[in-house]
């Protein structure tokens, strides 16, 4: 069967801007995912960052991460993006895994995950009045970028929204992030952010 080539089909969606350049709200896992896709999206849309990360595990992991992305967009030039922080409750995502704790990574608790984040990323765009969102998590190679967008693209059309589709590993989105990263002197976690993902084993995104 077939793979869908996401990039390809954000390639096409680019395209039919048609120049123009609407609002999108990018939820964001972390500056490192960040860097190389705001570089790609920046010309094509005015974009607003939601952290929203109730995964991410400890608090003061979940408080660095969040302290990078001012100073991400500082080193790249990007200060007219704004920055929404979304509320830090680590219950939802622990009712959200419940039954999965013994899911490898990349499994179903990794899948109830995007769903939590993405619904809360939905809802936010909605409340905003932004019809595109989207999400950074598919730039890691760890993450399944189909199931990302399955469940973006449903949650859009429960809500009337738009998702923009997306698989930015690829054209070297992972390699570029990693530049980045060097280049600005961002800090790069080396696991996905939530306890299961400590305690398998820490994995650089």
């Amino acid at each position: 069967m077939e793979r869908t080539d996401y990039n390809r089909v954000m390639e096409a969606q680019l395209e039919a801007l048609s120049g123009r350049r609407p609002d999108l709200l990018l939820h964001v896992c972390c500056a490192p995912c960040a860097s190389s896709v705001l570089e790609r999206l920046h010309e094509h849309f005015r974009i607003v960052l939601f952290y929203y990360n109730p995964n991410t595990h400890p608090e003061a992991e979940y408080e660095k991460r969040f302290g990078e992305l001012p100073k991400l967009l500082r080193a790249s030039g990007m200060e007219d993006i704004d920055i929404i922080r979304g509320p830090y409750e680590p219950r939802d995502f622990y009712e959200a895994a419940r039954g999965l704790e013994g899911e490898p990574e990349g499994g179903e608790r990794c899948g109830a995950c995007f769903s939590l984040r993405l619904s809360g990323t939905a809802r936010e765009a909605k409340r905003l009045g932004i019809e595109h969102f989207c999400t950074t998590l598919s730039v890691s190679p760890h993450k399944n970028a189909g199931l990302i967008n399955s469940v973006g693209s449903a949650l859009a059309s429960e809500e009337g929204l738009t998702w923009l589709y997306s698989d930015f590993k690829k054209k070297n989105g992972y390699l570029r992030s990693i530049e980045l990263c060097r280049q600005y002197e961002i800090y790069r976690q080396c696991w996905c952010g939530c306890s299961f993902s400590l305690a398998a084993g820490r994995k650089v995104q």
